[in-house]
């Protein structure tokens, strides 16, 4: 790395040394890190349901970093950003959009995982033209079967979590067998890779917020995915509990022309799981 080049023309190659920053707009505080060259059209991350900056895999990150502007952040409420969560997915989007024109972006790629994916599909129904290229894994429509379970899902496993000493995530995005328990340890102990600097937990009451957006998703009207008109990738294990796989199946066929990624073997973290395998495909769609 060049000392002597502008702090702001620094590229930061690993998501685990990225600074934090904030931004403030519309009221609200947004925290966010970027890493990787800048110019060209940046990869905005979109994070899952209880998640910080914290509980992004540098494994998937950081390949996407090489040759990309990446951008991960805190929703209003979650983390070290400031304000309430909002109640409903769609006002989850309006945030986002607010934090992307923020930074000065009027085109971005957005990477989504889980409730990130839902929020980035909300997104580019009402803002189509902020969005080039979609990534959504592990994530459902509105209106998707069984989506609105998500609670009682996370909840349990949260339990089960409890009872063994074990990061709840270890039950919730990983199979427990054989291949996907050390999987799931990986996971965990990847996150833990940034040793300063680290994101503020998300509290109890945002958790409950997210939780109950998701529900209303799950139990809207039927979207309407032919309004989804970008390049879009899609990707999950086969035995997802969080968002049934069948989800991604069913986005797939009604998104024209998007591409689907199955991981045998694994849950709500297939991506993870099979990073090795994810994290070129993802680079491969993005640079087309």
């Amino acid at each position: 790395m060049n000392s002597n080049l502008p702090s702001s023309d620094i590229v930061i190659p690993a998501y685990k040394d990225a600074p934090a920053r904030t931004i403030t707009a519309g009221g609200v505080t947004y925290a966010y890190r970027e890493l990787g060259p800048k110019g060209g059209i940046p990869v905005v991350f979109f994070v899952h349901l209880a998640a910080n900056l914290d509980n992004w895999d540098p494994r998937i990150i950081d390949p996407i970093a090489k040759g990309h502007h990446v951008i991960t952040f805190d929703n209003r409420g979650v983390g070290a950003s400031s304000g309430q969560v909002p109640d409903t997915i769609e006002a989850m989007a309006d945030d986002a959009e607010t934090f992307i024109k923020a930074l000065g972006f009027d085109k971005v790629d957005i990477f989504s995982f889980s409730l990130g994916g839902m929020v980035a599909q909300a997104l580019v129904v009402k803002h189509p033209g902020l969005v080039r290229k979609l990534i959504l894994t592990g994530t459902g429509p509105a209106g998707g079967k069984d989506i609105d379970k998500v609670a009682g899902v996370t909840y349990f496993d949260i339990l089960r979590a409890t009872l063994t000493r074990s990061d709840p995530k270890e039950f919730l995005f990983f199979n427990r067998n054989a291949s996907g328990k050390p999987a799931g340890r990986a996971f965990v102990d990847r996150l833990k890779e940034r040793t300063r600097d680290r994101d503020v937990p998300v509290t109890l009451k945002a958790f409950g917020t997210q939780l109950k957006a998701i529900a209303a998703w799950g139990r809207s009207p039927s979207a309407d995915l032919s309004r989804i008109t970008q390049p879009t990738l899609i990707a999950n294990g086969d035995n997802d509990r969080m968002v049934p796989s069948v989800l991604s199946t069913d986005m797939h066929r009604r998104i024209k022309g998007s591409e689907l990624s199955i991981y045998p073997d694994s849950g709500h973290g297939g991506i993870f799981q099979f990073h090795e395998k994810f994290a070129p495909l993802a680079v491969q769609f993005l640079d087309r």
